[in-house]
């Protein structure tokens, strides 16, 4: 039998090419043109010892038989395709890109803010671990960081983010405390004086107040500031034994609690994990006390696929839209083999933990 080629008539040619055009044109709209909102999704767990490494072995002969976990949330600059894929699970998310960074704010800035919120949240975390073990812990307050500024707002045009703020009007400010203290009366028609640290640059200004944008009003009266949004306190922190973390490029506060209780572990006797796999979330201060974060029915999720027993999660007197109440819902939903923990403070989950039997 003889083949017989085909070929296609030149009137079909050019509709193919303009197919294929319109094919490339509806990806790159997928996945190319910008929107302006971020995309989340369920992220890691990943074991804490692996970030964490003391200057010498508290207890040489002791061992870690379970793990404690971080929990991470998976976010990124969203496109078409994300924001419709969104729709198809209740764990992948839209947020409105007002909801995740202000105005005028950089990449550069919003990864700095991130990383400075985790390095005080290490700090915290390592605190009242050393404290909680009995350790040695020596803190030098330098005054207040400045992680976010405001467009528009009177500290926008003087201030930078990293500066850290040591002096208002004379006072010393050694913690954010202070900071918020010193300006809870300030109006618009007011002025103070700040000191900064810029690179090692002693710097003194005038700076006065203006109203904040609608977005970051929480009360019925109108709120006045100089324009900084979420400072944090810089200090430097002594430790004996030495400890080393390293979280690369994780950022943000979120994985304090869990930060606290792989420290604890490594400094104190016997294994508080109990050999089980112990994930969660949780902010942490100085005192112990444990903060909401967010995403965190997508952080159970991320536990439930590696095989998490148990997981942490804030609790704030079991009120309703609690931490503990997303999660132990996205629990459920899922069908998680897990059980989610309410926690408040550091001490409700030593004493949880305390009060299991080994496994």
């Amino acid at each position: 039998m003889i083949g017989r080629r085909t070929t296609l008539s030149a009137e079909k040619r050019p509709m193919l090419k303009k197919r294929y055009i319109f094919l490339v044109l509806i990806i790159f709209i997928l996945y190319f043109l910008p929107i302006p909102f971020y995309y989340s999704e369920p992220g890691s767990a990943e074991r804490l010892s692996q970030y964490i490494q003391m200057e010498e072995s508290v207890f040489e002969d002791e061992q870690e038989q379970g793990h404690f976990m971080l929990t991470t949330v998976k976010m990124g600059k969203a496109n078409v395709f994300f924001y419709l894929w969104s729709y198809f699970s209740p764990y992948r998310v839209i947020h409105p890109e007002s909801q995740v960074r202000i105005d005028g704010e950089t990449d550069e800035e919003y990864q700095h803010r991130q990383l400075m919120h985790m390095k005080n949240s290490q700090e915290a975390a390592t605190i009242i671990a050393y404290e909680k073990a009995g350790k040695t812990v020596e803190i030098d307050y330098l005054g207040v960081n400045v992680t976010q500024l405001i467009d528009g707002m009177p500290a926008s045009s003087i201030l930078r983010v990293g500066d850290i703020i040591t002096e208002i009007d004379g006072q010393p400010i050694l913690d954010v405390e202070d900071l918020f203290s010193s300006l809870a009366d300030k109006t618009i028609d007011d002025e103070v004086t700040v000191k900064i640290l810029r690179s090692g640059e002693e710097l003194e200004y005038e700076i006065g107040f203006s109203i904040f944008p609608d977005e970051l009003q929480t009360g019925e009266e109108m709120q006045v500031g100089m324009g900084i949004v979420g400072p944090v306190t810089a200090k430097e922190v002594t430790f004996e034994p030495e400890i080393q973390i390293d979280t690369a490029q994780i950022g943000g506060p979120s994985a304090g609690l869990m930060f606290s209780l792989e420290i604890l572990n490594t400094l104190s006797e016997g294994d508080l994990t109990k050999g089980y796999e112990v994930a969660g979330s949780g902010t942490i201060n100085e005192e112990g006390e444990v903060g909401p974060v967010g995403g965190i029915a997508q952080k159970v999720v991320a536990a439930e696929r590696v095989g998490a027993d148990y997981f942490f999660a804030p609790s704030t007197d079991l009120v309703e839209g609690s931490n503990f109440e997303q999660a132990q819902k996205a629990a459920i939903d899922i069908e998680a083999s897990l059980e989610v923990i309410p926690i408040e403070t550091i001490d409700d989950a030593i004493t949880f933990l305390d009060e299991l039997q080994p496994k």
